[in-house]
């Protein structure tokens, strides 16, 4: 069955938990060992359509859930952080899994699924990382000083109670993301109308704004740097190689780390830009069951 007979063919089951009173989306399909994939920035559970059947299908628990403040869950006002969605993604693990998980993540949410492997060990198997993100935004060393400036100013023009709503409103149109998707997907066919509706809808949920102005003024969190010595499970690294967000360049660090860490594969796709998993979704399947089940008899996933 092809990745796209099977998403035709397949509506997820959407399902809601309670988290600290707001309510969470989440899907679940499959069974065997747990999968939990983490959507990125502005993304959703449906990011994942090409690769939940997929997975699933291959003999995996696969659970997506939207982080707060994205796709079908609550966005209240609150400040937004890697540590919030951290103790969500623990506290879902708690509740819904309670069995060593392999954590798979695009941008954010690949740093994410980074820190929770790092951070609580106990609960995971492994990681995938698929284009991971630096932190949650810039650090300012990152930038030289004009683009600072320029960032430092947009940022407090997002924050604004007068101006953010209005500039939110221009960067969530369709027109808008659009171009936006064009830059960061190599792929033009991949840009449909479907994935512009995915990030669209929920742009439009009250508190949406204030999520977004939240999360471009939160700290950047911590680095892969930092993290990756203190890995104590094997990782897949996938990364698209045109990506303009998140280079390859940066990915450096991950080969680097096989030398002298732990277990790290990584692969370059081509022709791929910032989302991979979505844009060639059939190569990065395939990586992800053969590296499940390599890995199969030495984790316990």
């Amino acid at each position: 069955m092809t990745t796209q007979q099977l998403t035709s063919a397949t509506s997820f089951e959407k399902h809601f938990w309670t988290w600290q009173g707001y309510k969470i989306q989440y899907t679940v399909m499959g069974t065997g060992k747990p999968l939990v994939l983490i959507h990125g920035f502005g993304a959703s559970i449906g990011h994942w359509r090409k690769n939940i059947p997929v997975l699933a299908e291959a003999g995996y628990r696969v659970f997506a859930i939207d982080l707060l403040g994205f796709g079908g869950s609550d966005k209240p006002a609150l400040d937004y952080t890697l540590e919030l969605w951290q103790q969500q993604l623990k506290d879902f693990w708690e509740a819904h899994i309670q069995e060593a998980t392999v954590f798979v993540g695009n941008s954010i949410g690949a740093l994410l699924s980074l820190i929770v492997i790092t951070d609580h060990p106990e609960i995971a198997a492994g990681g995938v990382l698929i284009n991971c993100a630096g932190g949650l935004n810039h650090r300012p060393d990152e930038l030289n000083l004009p683009l600072r400036l320029v960032m430092g100013a947009f940022t407090k023009l997002v924050s604004s109670s007068t101006i953010g709503p209005f500039l939110f409103n221009r960067i969530r149109q369709k027109s808008r993301i659009r171009r936006t998707l064009a830059q960061v997907y190599r792929d033009r066919e991949a840009v449909t109308e479907e994935l512009v509706d995915l990030l669209y809808t929920p742009s439009c949920d009250p508190g949406a704004q204030r999520v977004f102005a939240s999360v471009l003024t939160a700290p950047p969190g911590p680095s892969p740097v930092e993290l990756l010595p203190k890995v104590q499970h094997p990782l897949l690294v996938v990364w698209g190689e045109d990506d303009p967000w998140t280079p390859i360049a940066g990915a450096a660090i991950y080969q680097q780390q096989r030398e002298t860490g732990p277990d790290v594969e990584f692969v370059a796709i081509t022709n791929a830009g910032h989302c991979p998993h979505d844009e060639k979704p059939d190569a990065v399947n395939r990586l992800i069951i053969e590296w499940l089940d390599k890995h199969h008899g030495n984790v316990p996933i």
